[in-house]
This record gives structure tokens, C-alpha cells and sequence, in this order.
């Protein structure tokens, strides 16, 4: 699955810079997010319970963040096992752009699932993966815009 957006951010390119680099903002956002900690530089462990069409999962990953360019963007990469449901895995570039008093953030994200996610097909995969990220910037926005 490819993705490609680009969202309107009302903050600071730094002050974005420094949210996408927070866990504490981040787990906020991330829909079905129970944990996320720091685990070293650059890395990250996540908890994430979603439901995607009927199968309903818990994901335990491991996130890093790569080709860091601060405060203009990064790639973030990760991998997620939901036990019988199966795999998610892939990675996003983001970049940052300054617009007046806000921010664009562009991405470009490429994900491959498989187990009894890949069962559900690319259709249903497809728009849940726009619906979570959709309710991830509303968040994202609604806290870093408020800073």
C-alpha cells in the first residue's frame, strides 16, 4: 500500500518539529495508541490496538527514525506483529515547508500487511489506513496548534 498527503498545520515549523519528536504528543495522536516509550536515540516502542473491517488486534512495534534532517523532516520505519491477525510494516518520509504561521507536512508512506489483515484485502486496508491517519492530524493539529 502506497499513501501519499499533505496536511495544513497551524504551528511553527519547529514547533511541529518538536511534536512529531515528542511520544507524549504522539501517543496522543496515534489512534489506539496504549503505550509509546523512547527506547533509545531515535527509537521508539508502540502499543497500538486497532480494528480494521471485523479482525480486531493489538500490534506491539518497534519504531526508528532515520535520514533525520532537523527541523525539515525525517523518515520514520517500523514493523508491528498482531499476534494471529498478523504483520504490519513499512515506513513514512515527512517533510515540513513553512506557510505563513503554519506548517505543510507532506508524507509518503509505503506499508505491506500480511496474516489475516492481507485476507481483508486492499480496498478495506486502503481506507482505514486514511481514516487513521485522518484522525491522527485532526489530533496532531487540535494539540500542536494549541501550543
Amino acid at each position: 500500500m502506497e499513501m501519499t498527503g499533505s496536511e495544513r498545520i497551524l504551528a511553527s515549523r519547529q514547533t511541529v518539529w518538536d511534536s512529531l519528536n515528542d511520544p507524549d504528543i504522539l501517543r496522543q495522536c496515534i489512534p489506539g495508541c496504549q503505550s509509546l516509550e523512547k527506547t533509545g536515540e531515535n527509537q521508539m516502542a508502540a502499543t497500538v490496538k486497532i480494528k480494521i473491517g471485523v479482525i480486531a488486534a493489538t500490534f506491539n512495534g518497534e519504531v526508528r527514525l532515520e535520514d533525520i534532517d532537523a527541523p525539515n523532516g525525517y523518515t520514520i520505519a517500523g514493523e508491528g506483529k498482531g499476534g494471529v491477525a498478523g504483520f504490519a510494516k513499512g515506513n513514512a518520509k515527512v517533510s515540513l515547508a513553512d506557510d505563513g504561521d503554519a506548517t505543510v507536512l507532506n508524507y509518503t508512506v509505503n506499508a505491506q500487511v500480511g496474516g489475516k489483515l492481507a485476507q481483508l484485502g486492499a480496498r478495506l486496508s486502503d481506507s482505514t489506513a486514511r481514516k487513521l491517519a485522518g484522525q491522527f492530524f485532526a489530533r496532531f493539529n487540535e494539540l500542536v496548534g494549541a501550543r
